[in-house]
């Protein structure tokens, strides 16, 4: 890759490229949804295909929820549409645009902060209620640093939703006909023989492999007591017929 460029750069930009091509985690809410969320009637996901359990979320009226890597405009006009006062993170130019899009049209209120998860967040200590934080800390290599700065920023008491890749999914590259392990844990994306920034834009980006010691582990040791998870499958591709490839997890400061 281009020495000039960062791999948070490059992922960046993959996203932007993938939000501009119509990428399904780029598809915003639509008004009828939207609607329906301010009744109450919604699924949000973490993870690709199991919907977060109702219990799992704090009463959200008036809560300060911040999305963490949640652009796209998928999850957090559903907390918007709850009364919630938000807060949306993101490093992908396109995907805060999405979230941008969203608030015009259905006339509300949302921050919107583009910004590198790799460094500290620009957040005081104790800001928040609620951290939602949705697949995307593979395309960050130290993930506990990531954890550390949520329980920073969030409030005593406060809850962390977070969803992640199942490391074991790195080791395969799928083909038409079979599953081949092509991959030693832990993966790095730095490591890979693939230096062309543009085929890393358009191909996932630069990706991390991180440990359950370090997803779930690094919660644990930056602070928080988890207070349950459950697995999901992948909506598509071979691999999800054997295995879930993902994991959500709830977390409390």
């Amino acid at each position: 890759m281009k020495k000039n460029i960062s791999y948070t750069e490059i992922n960046s930009e993959m996203w932007n490229h993938w939000a501009s091509s119509g990428g399904e985690w780029s598809l915003a809410i639509n008004h009828d949804d939207f609607i329906k969320a301010t009744q109450g009637i919604f699924d949000i996901y973490l993870t690709p295909c199991k919907p977060v359990p109702i219990d799992w979320f704090i009463p959200l009226d008036g809560a300060k929820v911040l999305g963490l890597a949640s652009g796209g405009g998928q999850q957090c006009p559903v907390f918007v549409a709850q009364n919630a006062n938000v807060t949306v993170f993101d490093y992908s130019a396109k995907q805060l645009e999405l979230e941008k899009m969203v608030a015009e049209r259905e006339g509300y209120s949302i921050e919107i902060i583009k910004g590198d998860m790799s460094k500290p967040l620009p957040f005081e200590d104790n800001t928040f209620d609620m951290v939602f934080h949705p697949v995307s800390n593979c395309y960050v290599q130290d993930v506990v640093h990531v954890w550390k700065e949520c329980y920073r920023i969030l409030k005593k008491g406060g809850v962390l939703l977070s969803g992640f890749t199942n490391p074991v999914i790195y080791m395969f590259g799928e083909g038409e006909e079979e599953l081949k392990v092509v991959n030693k844990l832990p993966y790095n994306g730095l490591e890979s023989n693939n230096n062309n920034t543009e085929e890393l834009i358009k191909n996932g980006g630069v990706q991390f492999s991180h440990s359950l010691e370090t997803q779930i582990g690094g919660q644990i040791k930056a602070g928080f007591q988890l207070k349950d998870l459950y697995e999901d499958n992948h909506h598509k591709g071979k691999l999800t017929q054997y295995m879930p490839c993902y994991i959500a997890t709830k977390a409390v400061k």
